[in-house]
């Protein structure tokens, strides 16, 4: 029997390996190369400007092979020092706290939804469309959490608008309906176990894949988010890292573009601002992290979202 088996996977390798690759398949192999390398330049460039002389770039422009390397754009950057990492500290606490908190509620949420004797499931699943449809825009969004529920220069304001989204939810409702199988939760409630123990022991273990492909997106969005901290936040110590880098951002400008600076004086503070590098240096600032972190969850990220968008 062991050699038949051994035999059968030998047969199938084969055949496999003398399966021919249709002229089809190069030709969209050759397409998608292409397109990557375009997606991927763009981010190149971005590295190597990072890393360049600022007077190179101003006298010959932006090029993937400068003629000088420096740090100095890293070094206007991290002259922020305390406060840069005060920020670095905020975004991350808002990153893994929102996710955390979101996750948790929308996989409740699309677990009541997608049980089919729940009573009020056709209610609050038209609920969670309203929102996706309708807004009552930003101004009344401010006007609500600051008047009514006084959370101005609140962190709870970074954390809460994007925490559930309806989308998110979906996905993780389509995904507990065609992956996990129902008899399995059948099966716990016969053996005595409540609808909180089915959900906590049973079910959320098995959406592993659904719920790191939400919580990258759910990451990356609190990570990028800077505009809720525009309209809320007043402190410094507050500030998220996206707010204090178009700040800084903003600084260069102010800096090079300031008309009320005599002659010598601008001259001599634009040759200590590295406009351009420090520029590029501030967006690698930004997007290290969520790069670094991509690759940990690409298998989870493409897995649950292919299982999670087969059937509605």
């Amino acid at each position: 029997m062991e050699y038949a088996a051994v035999g059968n996977k030998e047969n199938v390798f084969r055949a496999r390996k003398k399966k021919k690759i249709s002229v089809g398949q190069y030709i969209l192999a050759f397409i998608l190369g292409l397109y990557t390398l375009f997606c991927l330049l763009p981010i190149l460039l971005v590295f190597v400007t990072a890393f360049s002389d600022d007077k190179s770039i101003a006298s010959n422009g932006y090029s993937y092979f400068p003629e000088k390397w420096s740090l100095e754009g890293f070094r206007y950057v991290f002259k922020y020092g305390r406060q840069l990492f005060t920020s670095y500290g905020v975004t991350i606490f808002i990153t893994v706290v929102g996710t955390i908190f979101g996750l948790l509620i929308m996989s409740m949420f699309a677990f009541a939804l997608s049980r089919r004797d729940f009573m009020f499931r056709k209610f609050l699943s038209v609920y969670i469309l309203i929102p996706m449809l309708f807004s009552g825009g930003q101004l009344a969004n401010y006007l609500v959490f600051t008047s009514s529920y006084k959370l101005k220069d609140s962190l709870l304001l970074l954390i809460i608008p994007l925490s559930v989204s309806t989308m998110n939810i979906i996905i993780l409702r389509t995904y507990i309906q065609t992956s996990i199988p129902e008899e399995l939760m059948d099966s716990a409630r016969i053996d005595g176990a409540g609808e909180y123990r089915t959900f906590f022991q049973i079910v959320m273990p098995l959406m592993k894949p659904v719920l790191a492909s939400v919580g990258f997106m759910m990451a990356t969005a609190y990570w990028n988010d800077w505009q809720n901290a525009l309209l809320y936040i007043d402190t410094a110590s507050k500030n998220p890292l996206q707010l204090l880098l178009i700040r800084i951002q903003k600084n260069i400008e102010f800096l090079l573009n300031n008309k009320n600076i005599s002659g010598a004086a601008l001259a001599a503070i634009q040759k200590g601002i590295p406009e351009y590098s420090a520029t590029m240096a501030t967006v690698l600032t930004v997007i290290g992290p969520i790069m670094i972190a991509y690759p940990f969850f690409q298998k989870y990220f493409i897995k649950g979202l292919t299982v999670g968008s087969i059937k509605g």
